[in-house]
Formats: structure tokens, C-alpha cells, sequence
């Protein structure tokens, strides 16, 4: 198994122990997660923009050197 499932399933057993000892909890934790997730959704956004901008101003700004340090010989 990859690390993903194993941390999805961590996550469901987590739950089922929180269904079993608070049940309430568990449901309203069910039912929150999702508006909790588009809440958040737009700072996600932002932040990978912004990680888009910061990755093309480094490649701009490195782009003359990496062109220098290209050997002569090479096209």
C-alpha cells in the first residue's frame, strides 16, 4: 500500500473509535468536514498561484545564467 491509502486509512479507524466513543461528535465531525473543505478551498487556490508566480519569477530571473553556462559546443 502507498502512503496515501495508509493515511486514509488511519483516518476512517480514527473515526470509527470517535463513532464508537462519542457518536455525536463523529456525525457532526462528518458533517462539518465538507463546509469546513470548501471554506478553505480558496486560500489552497491562492497558494498555488502564488507558488506558480514564485517559480516563474525564479526561472525568469535564472534564465541568463543558465543560458551562459550552457557549453559553447551544444545546441
Amino acid at each position: 500500500m502507498n502512503q496515501k491509502s495508509d493515511v486514509i486509512m488511519k483516518t476512517f479507524i480514527l473515526w470509527l473509535i470517535l463513532l464508537f466513543l462519542c457518536w455525536p461528535l463523529a456525525i457532526l465531525a462528518i458533517i462539518l468536514y465538507p463546509v469546513v473543505w470548501l471554506l478553505l478551498l480558496p486560500f489552497r487556490l491562492i497558494g498555488i498561484t502564488f507558488s506558480f508566480i514564485f517559480k516563474f519569477l525564479e526561472e525568469l530571473i535564472t534564465l541568463p545564467f543558465r543560458i551562459l553556462k550552457r557549453p559553447t559546443g551544444v545546441r
